[in-house]
């Protein structure tokens, strides 16, 4: 460790970055004073022991073998960069703190230049060249989507919009206008993360401007210019995950008193371990998509180290190692190597090279290649920089010759890196992601409700992640409440029995002000008795009557009981009996006629009556469903497919989420079902009816067309509120035009689908996923067998490739929810066929 110390130090010194270390670890340190968390590192700069020991990083290089010439290479002086993670929330009090210790003059942001791109270019032509947009649209949408179109490509692919470029009129004009302007400086940004600081004065150094909207200077160079004229670049970047993991540590300890220190997590706890094992890693930072999920199943890891391969693996390119990973993990393929000596550096990832630090070690043990040349060859293989390789190669075969490997597989060796490097990835960014995601999944696997209650808080603001989210809590068996005056805060939060209780910031309408002023008042004093008392205490003034009727809507009065949301927002003479509540908490607030001069002398008090409420009609559940989701963009209490979930999670075989990304589903027969929401009955330009309609499930929405024959057929199934079963088939449009639709095939009522389908039923479980007495528990779940669906059990075992079938003749149930629930309580997977 002395002799890494003193090379380390020695090479910091010699580049000349001292000062870059110190002025980051200042900035680090002063962050966690002022309680802003910091990521345990990002990319090269975590193999550097020097950072670890001064508190830039948190994560042990010698222990995880990362290498500080990834990060500055001694042989060459290259700017280092070291990227450092602040909570997005707390990112701009450590950036403010450097503008503070340098001064204005020294700090400034980076600013980058938009460009124009054909679309762009077309547009702005076409405004200039007064062209009705209608005409410039049509011109615009002709270029291709795809990222990095150019004019010269579009015109490969488009030949309409060639014969367009050639023609003289207004259209054609106008592409070439456009032609002309691609590629020319639009408009200027900011970086989104990047700080320099200089010395004195930046104007000595560089040319600055200033930013609308922002007090701190901007530099006029970008960012790839800015770092070749010698700038420091600073990379202050804001990752929500540790805002996510504050969060669920403040819940946590406002629940029980419990402090947890993220950074003293242990990496080895078990329920962490079979959390991943399972795959149960929504919500958990770089491991949530459903590819990762199906391999971890596969993995079944169970120390970091897997963790920091799968993690470095999952990437375009090495995702063809995995199945081999998977294998020699677990015993099914041999581990072998080249040369006996590579173990030493390959056994931790089962004989494969994963990272680009193995190859820097293989090539220093193998050919005697200097720290420095490791470090060459390591960039030289992953830019394919060809000079560089054929340099660097006669060196590799001689050293390995030298050391008395044979020149073939040396030559295999070589051959071997030339593939993968390009893909090999950091080790050290891959280990600090990793702890970051094991710190995310203990609190998942040990505080279920607190973290995700911190994962809905910070994505409030996006409606379709807030119910994605809130549809995993129900999966795994946490319960989400709606808001409500007595329990709920700003932000999402956990109550007494472990239930998540809706933030009542994420209700719309009712302003931060009224939130502060609704949980202030509860703090200081006491919960609230009832809406009358609640008017009484709360400031009105924050809290109008647009708030209330939001907080109706969304049920957030409701555990007060005496008064139904029918109640509250019925009229009578014009004024609902919500306004009469505020006119009555006014009255109160004010005195107004509260007392009065008695006759005999003295104050004579007088109280103001509470208005009774009014006698009206309820609402139905889906009315009000419908008035929950018009304020909160969701439902809260329930959701209108409830009811159907059986149907939905067994006999489709899609959700609407899936149409996305039609692409994948081109040319495939398909199921979904959900409520509608919207309907249109329209023509077209020539008199022939057509009609549209919104269908949602949980997952999502989507706006679907019925033409011709079709639309004569189902039209009578477009009604709002109906819930529908549908098959279709993705395919291109008729007129061929490139574009994918859903061609629907068949259109039924879901009530009417159990019925159909299951007169006769397999549940599938899976044999390592049953606890010793499952098999025990099912007489007693069967109902002694009796019902009107046949019934088949199948258990599975998938990697033995048997399966056990259960005899059906016998056993008969009724196939309702309570059934499928009590299944779910003892919470095992399974699946209807």
């Amino acid at each position: 460790i002395q002799a890494r110390i003193d090379f380390e130090l020695e090479v910091i010194a010699n580049t000349g970055y001292p000062g870059y270390f110190l002025i980051v670890q200042d900035f680090c340190r002063v962050a966690r004073e002022m309680e802003v968390s910091v990521g345990p590192g990002r990319g090269s700069a975590a193999g550097s022991v020097v950072a670890y020991c001064i508190g830039i990083t948190n994560i042990d290089p010698i222990k995880y073998d990362l290498l500080f010439e990834r990060f500055l290479n001694p042989d060459r002086v290259s700017l280092p960069d070291i990227d450092i993670d602040f909570d997005d929330r707390g990112r701009d009090k450590v950036i403010n703190y450097v503008i503070e210790k340098y001064g204005k003059n020294q700090v400034a942001q980076i600013i980058t230049y938009g460009t124009m791109a054909p679309k762009m270019a077309i547009r702005d032509a076409g405004r200039v060249l007064e062209l009705p947009l209608p005409e410039t649209d049509k011109l615009a949408k002709m270029v291709p989507e795809r990222p990095g179109t150019t004019f010269v490509k579009a015109f490969k692919e488009v030949p309409e919009l060639l014969a367009l470029r050639k023609q003289e009129t207004l259209e054609g004009q106008t592409v070439r206008q456009a032609e002309i302007l691609e590629g020319s400086v639009r408009n200027t940004g900011t970086h989104a993360c990047g700080i320099i600081i200089t010395p004195d004065d930046m104007t000595n150094y560089i040319p600055v401007a200033t930013a609308k909207g922002s007090d701190l200077l901007v530099t006029q160079y970008d960012n790839s210019v800015v770092e070749s004229a010698g700038m420091l670049k600073m990379d202050f970047l804001g990752l929500k995950t540790l805002t996510i993991i504050n969060d669920t540590i403040e819940i946590i300890e406002a629940r029980s008193g419990e402090k947890i220190n993220p950074d003293e997590i242990p990496l080895d706890d078990k329920k962490t371990y079979e959390l991943f094992q399972r795959g149960d890693t929504v919500g958990i930072f770089q491991f949530e998509s459903g590819g990762m999920q199906r391999y971890l199943k596969e993995l079944k890891p169970d120390k970091f180290d897997d963790l920091i391969a799968m993690n470095a693996l999952y990437r375009p390119g090495p995702m063809e190692y995995i199945p081999n990973y998977v294998a020699r993990k677990h015993g099914k393929e041999k581990i072998t190597y080249d040369i006996e000596e590579m173990a030493e550096y390959l056994e931790g990832t089962y004989g494969i090279t994963v990272y680009q630090e193995q190859v820097m070690q293989l090539s220093q043990k193998l050919a005697n290649f200097t720290k420095g040349e490791a470090d060459v060859l390591r960039k030289a293989m992953g830019k394919k920089i060809k000079k560089l390789l054929d340099e660097l190669k006669p060196k590799f075969l001689d050293g390995c010759k030298a050391n008395g490997h044979s020149e073939k597989i040396a030559e295999k060796i070589w051959k071997d890196w030339e593939a993968f490097a390009s893909y090999a990835f950091n080790k050290s960014h891959s280990t600090c992601y990793a702890q970051i995601a094991f710190q995310t999944a203990y609190l998942k696997a040990n505080y279920p409700a607190e973290f995700m209650a911190a994962v809905l808080t910070n994505n409030m603001n996006d409606i379709k992640k807030v119910t994605f989210f809130m549809e995993e809590c129900r999966r795994i068996g946490v319960k989400v409440l709606g808001p409500d005056v007595n329990e709920s805060w700003h932000k999402f939060a956990v109550n007494k029995d472990g239930q998540i209780r809706f933030g009542l910031g994420a209700v719309k309408g009712v302003g931060e002000g009224a939130v502060n002023s609704i949980v202030q008042e509860r703090k200081t004093n006491e919960n609230y008795s009832s809406i009358f008392d609640l008017v009484k205490r709360i400031d009105l003034k924050s809290a109008n009557k647009k708030t209330f009727e939001s907080l109706v809507l969304a049920g957030a009065l409701d555990s007060f009981g005496d008064i139904s949301r029918a109640q509250f927002l019925h009229e009578t003479d014009n004024v609902t009996f919500l306004e009469r509540i505020l006119k009555f908490g006014n009255a109160v607030q004010e005195g107004e006629n509260s007392s009065q001069a008695s006759l005999f002398g003295g104050i004579e008090e007088i109280e103001i009556a509470q208005p009774e409420p009014p006698i009206c009609e309820e609402w139905g559940r889906l009315q009000q469903l419908s008035k929950e989701k018009e304020v909160v963009g969701i439902y809260i209490s329930g959701h209108p497919l409830d009811d159907f979930r059986l149907e939905i999670e067994h006999f489709c075989r899609n959700g609407i989420s899936d149409f996305n990304d039609l692409e994948k589903l081109k040319g495939r027969d398909i199921s979904f079902a959900g409520i509608v929401t919207d309907v249109n009955h329209r023509t077209t330009k020539t008199g022939k009816p057509f009609g549209s309609f919104t269908i949602e499930d949980y997952t999502d929405s989507t706006q679907l067309f019925l033409f011709s024959k079709d639309y004569v057929s189902f039209k009578n199934f477009l009604n709002i509120g109906w819930f529908l079963f549908i098959k279709a088939k993705v395919q291109p449009r008729f007129n061929d035009d490139g574009r994918l639709e859903v061609k629907i095939s068949q259109i039924e009522l879901l009530q009417e689908v159990r019925e159909k389908m299951a007169e006769s039923i397999t549940l599938k479980f899976n044999l390592p996923e049953l606890s010793d007495d499952f098999l025990g528990k099912l007489p007693a779940l069967f109902n002694g067998g009796k019902g009107k669906c046949r019934l088949k059990v199948l258990v599975e075992d998938p990697e033995e490739e048997i399966s056990i079938s259960m005899p059906s003749r016998k056993i008969r149930v009724d196939l309702t929810n309570e059934f499928l629930q009590s299944l779910e309580r003892e919470k095992i997977p399974y699946k209807v066929n």
